[in-house]
């Protein structure tokens, strides 16, 4: 199954079968749905939206039921991303800064906390560490920044910030490798960057692909972080 959206304030799931059919409509949003992420292991999904809501949709008798996430922004969210444990996610919007998510069982319900320190644009692209703690946003302010989430750690601490000289463009997408060795992320100046988690967090791998109509070159570069 997947589920997207068509530029609208509805999410489809569609089912393959023999082929593609439509099996849900998920219809809470008043605006825009701007971010969704499915949840591989409880089955739930995750939306946001230019509404400054989001919903956590998860099944009930075949029937998705949604239920709203108050994230205490008045502006756009923008990008919303589980953590790998799936018991938190962060939203990403225009009001420059992290909603990070989680819910609390003594209350039933999910509760956000803010990162704010150094934020400076709207959030573009977020993504987990594979060790849960590690938060890595991407902006439009040109630079990929890594943050925490962690009680051994200060809550929105700054860990590493890169981009700056020689980088242009906003950041469209970051990630993680799967053993959380290296940060990549991809700017809007057709530069693709790796980061290398040694101990002073200072190797950054870019590289500038341009293309035309007759050929494609590759240039490596190494950059300051």
């Amino acid at each position: 199954q997947i589920a997207l959206s068509l530029n609208n304030h509805e999410v489809h799931i569609y089912k393959k079968e023999h082929q593609w059919v439509k099996a849900h409509e998920l219809k809470e949003h008043s605006g825009h749905i701007t971010g969704t992420d499915w949840a591989a292991k409880s089955d739930c999904v995750v939306t946001c939206g230019a509404d400054h809501n989001a919903y956590v949709w998860s099944q009930q008798d075949g029937v998705w039921k949604p239920t709203l996430i108050i994230l205490r922004i008045n502006h756009t969210a923008t990008f919303v991303k589980w953590s790998p444990p799936e018991n938190k996610f962060a939203v990403g919007s225009e009001a420059q800064l992290i909603s990070v998510c989680y819910f609390e069982s003594e209350n039933d319900w999910w509760v956000s906390k803010h990162i704010k320190k150094l934020i400076c644009s709207t959030v573009l692209s977020l993504d987990w560490h594979p060790n849960k703690v590690l938060l890595a946003a991407g902006s439009l302010d040109e630079k990929p920044a890594s943050m925490t989430w962690d009680s051994k750690m200060p809550f929105g601490q700054l860990m590493s910030e890169f981009g700056g000289s020689g980088t242009g463009g906003w950041v469209h997408g970051v990630s993680f490798s799967a053993c959380g060795s290296h940060l990549a992320w991809a700017s809007h100046d057709s530069t693709m960057s790796v980061a290398h988690a040694s101990k002073s967090m200072q190797r950054t791998v870019s590289w500038l692909l341009a293309m035309t109509a007759d050929q494609c070159s590759l240039t490596t570069m190494t950059v300051a972080a």
